[in-house]
């Protein structure tokens, strides 16, 4: 599995692993991938913690960062913005709570000033990467739209690689046309912000659309045949999420993992009801209540988040079982036991050999 940009990374596989946890991202790099930490859930100072632990751990070894700069948003002053929230969608809020039981945020000033997860601004991004800045990341992704130029410039300056993800063709052009060195091809498929292309479909239109510049395929990967099927279709190497959620190491909640089990591929739904942009996520009685026919449509984004921040964040203080979620994707209906990530990543190795050899044998008949 030594692609180019294996090679150019150092590393022995060409899998890269997206995930909030940094037990995950430390436990992939040291299985010889790449893990990428999602910097969205903590404040900067958490963060900094994060990145100075990654940084004694790996010990040089490469991992990255995904920061959201939006492409599209309503506007970034978020007081001025909350009172523009329709008090019909106040009520619709206020209702759920009541059906669901959901309490109020045990501590709702925590996550006012820190976690920018379902708020995602430009503002809040360049805090984070303030913080970045005092660390050593060999990439830094960027999943909203492209890093705006400034901000590629500084990183290329650290010798730090960028990184866009994309959900249509003609998106990864405007990511190069900035800077960017690798691009993800994300299909449907996938977990958080999708677009509406398959995979399959996607990957070989971005391949050809941004030559040379190498192509990772994302969405409904979590076994290695499919990483076969990812480097047929051009791609160097895969962009993967969902699998790490249910790790030893993953520092997700109990009561979501095992939901994840016993969910089929059927179980998740693309929805605007987290963040107004398109999500896949688990489907809960939350996301099906938004659903309804009289359900208000989801706010655009930031409003969304606004508008829905502490109820969530009740949910998970309070571990309001029944409407637990959390974004994922199609794979998940491969995942039938909590796995170490070194054997995660053994098994997406072993079934990558294997599926290799299968089309090898053909081309020898």
């Amino acid at each position: 599995m030594r692609t180019e940009l294996a090679s150019r990374l150092g590393v022995e596989y060409p899998i890269f692993a997206f995930s909030h946890c940094r037990d995950v991202v430390a436990a992939v790099t040291g299985a010889g991938g790449v893990g990428i930490l999602g910097t969205t859930r903590q404040s900067p100072d958490e963060l900094d913690l994060d990145l100075r632990w990654l940084d004694a751990n790996l010990a040089g070894r490469p991992y990255g960062v995904d920061v959201l700069f939006p492409a599209s948003s309503i506007g970034e002053d978020l007081d001025e913005l909350r009172a523009t929230i329709p008090v019909e969608h106040l009520h619709f809020v206020r209702d759920l709570r009541e059906r669901f039981g959901i309490p109020e945020p045990k501590d709702p000033e925590k996550y006012s000033h820190s976690g920018d997860n379902l708020i995602p601004t430009h503002a809040r991004a360049r805090e984070k990467l303030e913080v970045i800045l005092g660390h050593a990341p060999r990439l830094m992704a960027s999943a909203l739209g492209p890093a705006p130029p400034d901000i590629v410039a500084t990183m290329h300056d650290r010798d730090c690689l960028i990184v866009g993800l994309v959900g249509a063709p003609g998106q990864a052009s405007r990511h190069v046309a900035v800077g960017a060195d690798i691009i993800v091809a994300q299909g449907n498929e996938a977990g958080g912000h999708t677009g509406d292309i398959s995979t399959l479909v996607l990957v070989p239109q971005v391949v050809d659309e941004v030559a040379p510049v190498p192509v990772l395929a994302a969405g409904g990967i979590g076994d290695g045949r499919q990483i076969a099927a990812a480097i047929a279709l051009g791609a160097q190497g895969v962009w993967t999420g969902t699998i790490w959620l249910a790790t030893v190491e993953s520092d997700l909640e109990d009561e979501v993992k095992a939901k994840l089990l016993a969910a089929t591929s059927r179980d998740t739904v693309r929805s605007r009801c987290l963040t107004g942009k398109p999500i896949r996520q688990l489907r809960t009685p939350w996301v099906d209540a938004w659903d309804a026919a009289d359900a208000p449509d989801p706010l655009p984004s930031p409003l969304q988040g606004l508008l829905v921040r502490d109820t969530l964040t009740g949910i998970f203080d309070h571990r309001v079982a029944g409407v637990m979620g959390t974004a994922a994707g199609q794979t998940i209906g491969t995942l039938t036991e909590i796995r170490r990530a070194r054997r995660v990543m053994d098994d997406l190795i072993e079934g990558y050999i294997d599926g290799s050899k299968r089309v090898a044998a053909l081309l020898e008949m």
